[in-house]
């Protein structure tokens, strides 16, 4: 027997390497978008959690001060509290084009966007 591989046989090879060698660069660019898409999203989150304190810290000075301006500090934290119905009524009526849009739009471009390398 002639222990020389044939031309399919060695094509076959190929094409088998060719597949294996194909699903592993898939697999390792999923898990590079992931990565970037999941440490934006942290880095978001730990921003958002800076801000926010920094906006509640601010919402109690500014609410302690309007109740002083209107004689009872209660009255200060209603005016604050409105202020935030009326944003949270807005947040609301406008979700779609003021948050799931753009946040969706932010994702899709990440997941998207080729690496330069």
């Amino acid at each position: 027997m002639d222990n020389n591989p044939s031309t399919i046989e060695m094509l076959w090879e190929k094409a088998e390497n060719y597949t294996k060698t194909s699903i592993e660069l898939a697999k390792l660019n999923a898990i590079d978008k992931c990565a970037e898409v999941l440490s934006s999203l942290a880095s978001v989150i730990i921003i958002t959690i800076v801000v926010g304190m920094f906006l509640m810290l601010t919402n109690f000075g500014i609410a302690i001060w309007l109740g002083q301006m209107l004689g009872n500090t209660s009255y200060g934290f209603f005016a604050v509290a409105g202020f935030y119905l009326i944003l949270a009524i807005l947040f609301i009526l406008f979700k779609k084009s003021l948050i799931k849009i753009p946040v969706s739009n932010i994702i899709i471009t990440e997941i998207l966007k080729e690496k330069v390398r």
